[in-house]
C-alpha cells in the first residue's frame, strides 16, 4: 500500500505542478478579464434568468432549471463533505482560501464552457441534444484538433468511473458501515437498484431527479451548517484568521512564511475547488449542452451559478465548521513539522481525515444529532454525483463508440456501483492511508481532464468574447426601451 500511494502521490504532483495550477488560474483570470468582469456583475441576473419562463420554442432537452440542477448533481457530492476537510487536513485551512480564488476564477470558466456547450452542441442519432468539450473542440477548432477531443473523452470515461462512481459509491458504503453498521454488501444491492432506476432513464429522467433533490439536500445541509456556526460564532474570526495566514504560509508571529507549506495549501485548496465545482474540468458543460435554451450566453450565465453555489457557499460553510468546531487541535493544523509527516506518507496520531472529520465538527456542536446529518446528507449529495456524472460518462463514451455503446456503458456503471460500494472500503488501521491516496487519484484524473478543456477555452475564447458583447449589447438597447423584451 505504500508503494502505491508514493506512486499516486507522485502522480499527482505532477499533474497539479507549477504548470495545471498556472494554466487553471491563468485561464480563469484571462477569461475574467476578457469578459470585462460580467462573471462577477452579472451573478443576480444569472439567478433571474434561472427562474425566467420560457416560451416553450426552445430547442433541447431538459430546462435549464434542470441542466443546472444536474450540473450540480454531479459537483455537490463529497467534495463538499468529505474533500473540504481532506483539504483542510492536508493542506492546511489555507486551502480554503485557494479554494475561493479557484471558484471566482471559475465562474468565467463556466461562464465559457456553457456558451461553449450551446454554441456548437450537436443532434445525436437519438434525436437528443449532445455536447460538451469534446464536441466544441470538435466543431469549434477542426478536424486537426480531434486528438485533443478523443483525449478528453478517453479522460472523461476514466474520471467518470472513479471520481463520479467510485469515490462517491464508496463513500456511501463507509458512511453507512460506520455510523449505522450497514453491510456492504446490502448497501451495494440497493444503491444499485436505485442508480439504474434513473440512469436507465436517461438525461430526462436525471435532470428530473436532481431538480428536486438537489435543492431538498443543498438547504438541509446548509441549515443545520448554519446552525452549528451560529452556536461557535465567536470563532468565526479566528477561523478567517487561520485559512488567511496558511494561504500564504504564514505561521506563528516571528515565524515568517514557510513556502513548503504555502504550496501544500495552493495544491490542495485548487484541486480541490476544482474537483468540487468542476470549474474548467469540462463536465458540467455536457449537462448543459442539453439545456432547453437557444441562447449559447443566457445558458453560460446560468452554468456560472453552480460555482456559486457549490464551492462560494457550501464549501465554505463546511470549511466554517470544522475551523469553529474545535475538533482540530494545533497539532493537526499544517505546520512545518506536519509537512514532514505528510511528505513521508503518514498523518499525526488521532487526526482525523474527511467525512469522520466533518462529522466530528458538526457532532461536537449537534450532539446525537450531528453525526446523522452528515451521513444521511453524504448518502444524497453521493447518490445525485453518481447519476449526474453517468451521463458525463455515457456521452464520452458514445463520442467515441457511438450511441450504441450507451447501453453498455450504462450496465457497467452499474456494475462498477455495486462493486465499489465495498471493494474500496477500508476496514484496517491504515484508515488514514487510504482516504488520502483515493483522493489523490481522484485529484489525478480530475487534472488531466481538465488540461483539454483549458485549452479549447483559450482557443475559442474569441468566439465566447464575441457572443457575450453582442447579447449584452443587445440587452442593453432593450433596457433602453429601443426593442421589445420580448424579441429577445
Amino acid at each position: 500500500m505504500e508503494t502505491f500511494a508514493s506512486l499516486m502521490e507522485s502522480l499527482n504532483n505532477f499533474v497539479w505542478g507549477p504548470p495545471m495550477m498556472i494554466l487553471l488560474l491563468g485561464v480563469g483570470f484571462f477569461l475574467t478579464v476578457g469578459l470585462r468582469f460580467i462573471s462577477l456583475t452579472k451573478i443576480g441576473y444569472g439567478f433571474r434568468q434561472l427562474f425566467k419562463k420560457r416560451t416553450g420554442a426552445e430547442e433541447g432537452d431538459v430546462s435549464p432549471f434542470a441542466a443546472l440542477m444536474t450540473a450540480l448533481s454531479s459537483t455537490v457530492g463529497t467534495g463538499n463533505i468529505a474533500g473540504v476537510a481532506a483539504a483542510i487536513a492536508i493542506g492546511g485551512p489555507g486551502a480554503v482560501f485557494w479554494m475561493w480564488v479557484t471558484a471566482i476564477l471559475g465562474t468565467a470558466t463556466k461562464f465559457g464552457e456553457g456558451v461553449l456547450a450551446v454554441r456548437y452542441r450537436e443532434i445525436d442519432a437519438n434525436g437528443n441534444r449532445v455536447g460538451g468539450p469534446m464536441y466544441y473542440i470538435k466543431n469549434g477548432l477542426g478536424p486537426k484538433w480531434l486528438w485533443l477531443a478523443g483525449a478528453f473523452a478517453c479522460f472523461g470515461i476514466i474520471g467518470s468511473l472513479s471520481t463520479g462512481n467510485a469515490v462517491q459509491a464508496n463513500s456511501i458504503a463507509d458512511a453507512l458501515q460506520s455510523a449505522y453498521n450497514f453491510d456492504p454488501r446490502i448497501v451495494a444491492v440497493v444503491l444499485s437498484v436505485l442508480v439504474a432506476g434513473v440512469v436507465f432513464g436517461g438525461i430526462k429522467r436525471i435532470g428530473a431527479v436532481a431538480s428536486k433533490l438537489v435543492p431538498f439536500m443543498a438547504v438541509l445541509y446548509i441549515v443545520a451548517a448554519l446552525v452549528v456556526i451560529a452556536a461557535n460564532i465567536g470563532q468565526v474570526p479566528t477561523a478567517f484568521g487561520l485559512i488567511f495566514k496558511g494561504a500564504f504560509g504564514l505561521q506563528g508571529a516571528g515565524t515568517g512564511i514557510t513556502i513548503g507549506l504555502m504550496m501544500l495549501a495552493m495544491q490542495k485548496g485548487v484541486a480541490r475547488g476544482l474537483f468540487s465545482n468542476e470549474a474548467g474540468q469540462g463536465s458540467a458543460p455536457i449537462a448543459h449542452a442539453a439545456a432547453q435554451n437557444n441562447d449559447p450566453v443566457n445558458q453560460g450565465i446560468i452554468a456560472m451559478l453552480g460555482t456559486i453555489i457549490d464551492t462560494l457557499i457550501i464549501c465554505t460553510i463546511t470549511a466554517l465548521v470544522i475551523l469553529t468546531s474545535g475538533v482540530m487541535t494545533a497539532d493537526c493544523l499544517a505546520s512545518p513539522a506536519i509537512l514532514e509527516m505528510l511528505e513521508s506518507g503518514s498523518t499525526p496520531a488521532g487526526c482525523e481525515i474527511g467525512v469522520p472529520l466533518t462529522a466530528s465538527a458538526f457532532e461536537a456542536t449537534l450532539a446525537g444529532f450531528g453525526e446523522h446529518i452528515v451521513t444521511i446528507c453524504l448518502c444524497i449529495f453521493a447518490f445525485t454525483t453518481i447519476i449526474g456524472w453517468s451521463y458525463y460518462g455515457e456521452r464520452c463514451t458514445a463520442f467515441i463508440f457511438k450511441e450504441k455503446s450507451i447501453p453498455v456503458f450504462r450496465a457497467f456503471w452499474i456494475l462498477a456501483v455495486f462493486a465499489s460500494t465495498f471493494a474500496l472500503s477500508f476496514e484496517t488501521g491504515e484508515d488514514n492511508m487510504v482516504v488520502a491516496t483515493f483522493w489523490l487519484i481522484a485529484d489525478s484524473l480530475t487534472g488531466l481532464m481538465a488540461a483539454p478543456n483549458l485549452i479549447a477555452l483559450i482557443l475559442l475564447s474569441p468566439v465566447v468574447f464575441k457572443l457575450a458583447k453582442e447579447y449584452f449589447d443587445k440587452e442593453k438597447i432593450a433596457n433602453d426601451g429601443l426593442i421589445d423584451q420580448d424579441d429577445m
